[in-house]
């Protein structure tokens, strides 16, 4: 096995699952983790013919809120490749766009769980593990609110994103000069079935101006991660922050909509007539 070994929490679907196929192409192994052995499944299957020789897919299902659920998927990879050198904890849960007064007390529940809690108990497993072997990496995902923008109706998500990003810089200062590289990895905006869950009920004055930003500022998954999968392959440094939309393409796709409007880039987030 000539390539690196990569572990990408909720990786069964969206961004995740964009990581991992695109590590497989690139000739590196992956631990494909998502809370149901069906859900697993499926996203193995979807993939594995993806990896070029050497290179194979193993499901592990992981509820990344419970801690023992993140030691087995660590225990389990090493069982199934004998290391791990990449850690992304990209698994989480977008809330339903209502203000936090109207919300359902399971998302109110459940966002923190998967998101915060979720990430800290995937750092603490990577960390220790990596540490025991003397090498690796570990990324944490970074979302809408990591850099303090917000937005009604995302106030929970948004919450959880600002924690994680000052969870990340503290485990930056707490691992400097250790064996273990750590960094942030921010996709942008991301179309997945994610951004169209909430289309029929957001008012539509709200929905329409949103479409309008993703026109301007969305990609899809088949261009972002091919992107960052180079970019962590490439990464050396310590405390990285390997960002898709910087602030400076986000300004220069405003001005460029101005002069030539980008259209309906994505149709599948329409309302239905």
């Amino acid at each position: 096995m000539g390539g690196k070994v990569v572990v990408v929490t909720g990786s069964t679907r969206g961004i995740g699952r964009g990581l991992a196929r695109e590590f497989l192409k690139r000739g590196h192994s992956v631990a494909v983790s998502g809370r149901t052995r069906t859900a697993v499944d499926e996203a193995v299957a979807a993939i594995e013919n993806d990896a070029v020789e050497g290179a194979r897919a193993v499901g592990i299902p992981c509820d990344v809120a419970s801690y023992e659920d993140v030691q087995s998927l660590w225990d389990r990879s090493i069982a199934a490749f004998g290391r791990v050198d990449i850690w992304i904890n990209n698994a989480g849960q977008s809330n339903s766009r209502f203000t936090i007064g109207k919300l359902a007390q399971d998302e109110v529940d459940s966002i923190p769980r998967v998101n915060l809690t979720g990430t800290i108990n995937g750092s603490r497993v990577a960390l220790a593990g990596m540490t025991k072997q003397g090498s690796g990496a570990l990324y944490n995902f970074e979302g809408f609110g990591s850099n303090g923008m917000r937005q009604p109706g995302m106030s929970l998500y948004g919450a959880t994103k600002f924690g994680i990003t000052y969870f990340n810089k503290c485990l930056e200062r707490e691992t400097k000069g250790g064996p273990v590289l750590v960094g942030l990895m921010s996709p942008g905006i991301v179309i997945t079935d994610l951004s169209t869950r909430d289309k029929e009920t957001v008012p539509l004055e709200r929905w329409n101006f949103t479409i309008k930003i993703y026109n301007i500022l969305a990609d899809r998954v088949e261009t972002v991660t091919p992107w960052l999968v180079e970019r962590v392959l490439a990464n050396t440094k310590h405390a990285a922050r390997i960002s898709w939309l910087t602030p400076g393409k986000s300004v220069w796709r405003f001005l460029k909509s101005r002069f030539s409007p980008p259209g309906d880039r994505f149709p599948e987030l329409k309302r239905a007539a």
